[in-house]
């Protein structure tokens, strides 16, 4: 049997939502007034490029990149040389860009609570199939990597 999981895109969109919801309906304080609200371009620009470099990187390693599938290779080289995770690192990134954006203090207080979604019901799974699958291969890679940065 198939088990059904929402997968952390979804997530991603869900918390990005709340963020312009917090920001509009609950602003609580305006923290970074126009024009230097829009200096959360960089973070969300990188946590795209980190997104699409990581994805390519497994595409070209021919493995899959969906959470709880068998992983045929580790990857460790590229921007995984750097972070374990910089797709989920990615995604904060764009989540802290659409904060600033914003400007308002609210957006900031759910991106704990993604990153713990993230981290309880993804990466702590995601590691324990890679240390089963790949051994020393993985404890001497986890060792050298940090998870995030």
């Amino acid at each position: 049997m198939h088990k059904k999981t929402i997968l952390p895109p979804t997530y991603f969109y869900i918390t990005l939502i709340i963020i312009f919801i917090f920001h509009f309906t609950i602003p609580i304080k305006t923290v970074i007034n126009y024009p230097w609200n829009l200096i959360g371009l960089i973070p969300a620009f990188i946590g795209s490029v980190l997104n699409i470099v990581a994805d390519n990187k497994f595409k070209t390693a021919v493995t899959t990149v969906k959470p709880f599938e068998k992983s045929s290779i580790l990857i460790t080289s590229g921007i995984f040389r750097i972070s374990r995770n910089p797709m989920y690192l990615g995604m904060v990134l764009i989540l802290l860009g659409a904060s600033l954006i914003c400007g308002t203090l609210s957006p900031y207080f759910i991106i704990p609570i993604f990153i713990f979604i993230i981290q309880i019901k993804f990466i702590k799974e995601e590691e324990k199939m890679l240390f089963k699958e790949f051994g020393n291969e993985w404890k001497e890679y986890k060792q050298r990597v940090r998870r995030w940065i």
